[in-house]
């Protein structure tokens, strides 16, 4: 008797097992056919409406394709470097003093507030009038940056013209160059390179590439959810799929759209007769 016992529980456990993996098997199946109808639908949709899609991506670029040639001024960018250098003591030349790098550091932050001065402006205006422009132009052109702890100091024009911002930003560096003794006392700037008009003039306000890719990225998006959008509130049924997939019953008949010519051929059966007309039979036959 306990064998037995024992034998219909393991016999119990291993259907339920059974029964619980063919359940879960089912759900897994069910729900990857879910997914792949839904995979269907949304490309059937995106189908539906490419035209609308293509229309939109073509749009979109070529309206960032004309701004880009024929409305978008081209800006410039030239570069000079300083470097803030005390000169070492004779008996201290050749070797690296850390207490007078530090010094030199400590003073670029110092000496950017003097270059963006009207001290310096106002000198670079005077000395180079070429330029015909104002200080608060310089000022606002003007960058100055280091990286991070070191002594050299990047200046930086943008100008409409390439021409213009090599003479303006070389103007300031060495305006700034010759009044620093002036200022501090002390001569420790030493331009380290000027921009050069040889070098090829590239705007860096206009990357055609990037920004077509980014119009028809942005403009595909925007096509997709608009077509998507469309799909919800259009609710109208187009074909029997959309009747049954609505009322979940199969489709009995279908009746087709008939043409004018084909209800004027049929139009003789449907004439109306009036009683007595027509073919009968007679009671007495």
């Amino acid at each position: 008797m306990r064998y037995y016992t024992t034998f219909y529980y393991r016999l119990y456990g291993h259907a339920t097992q059974r029964i619980s993996t063919s359940v879960i098997a089912s759900k897994t199946s069910q729900s990857e056919r879910t997914g792949l109808v839904q995979l269907k639908e949304y490309i059937r949709m995106i189908r539906k409406r490419i035209w609308l899609i293509g229309g939109i991506v073509l749009l979109v670029c070529a309206v960032v394709g004309v701004k880009n040639v024929y409305f978008t001024p081209q800006i410039y960018e030239a570069t000079a470097k300083l470097i803030i250098n005390q000169t070492p003591r004779p008996d201290r030349a050749g070797v690296v003093d850390y207490s007078v790098v530090q010094t030199n550091i400590a003073l670029t932050n110092s000496y950017k507030q003097i270059m963006m001065s009207s001290a310096i402006m106002d000198q670079v205006v005077t000395s180079f009038p070429d330029l015909k422009a104002t200080p608060s132009a310089l000022t606002q052109k003007l960058r100055v940056n280091t990286a991070g702890d070191s002594q050299v100091m990047d200046l930086t024009i943008r100008d409409l013209s390439y021409t213009k911002a090599v003479k303006t930003v070389n103007a300031v560096a060495k305006v700034f160059k010759r009044q620093i003794p002036s200022i501090m006392k002390m001569d420790n700037v030493t331009i380290l390179s000027e921009a050069s008009l040889t070098e090829p003039a590239v705007p860096v306000n206009s990357n055609p590439a990037i920004q077509m890719f980014i119009a028809f990225s942005v403009s595909l998006l925007l096509g997709i959810g608009l077509s998507f959008l469309l799909e919800v509130l259009d609710d109208t049924f187009k074909n029997e799929e959309d009747v049954e997939k609505e009322l979940g019953l199969p489709t009995l008949s279908l009746i087709t759209k008939m043409k004018k010519e084909d209800r004027r051929s049929d139009g003789s059966a449907t004439t109306p007769k009036q009683v007595g007309e027509g073919q009968y039979a007679a009671i007495n036959q």
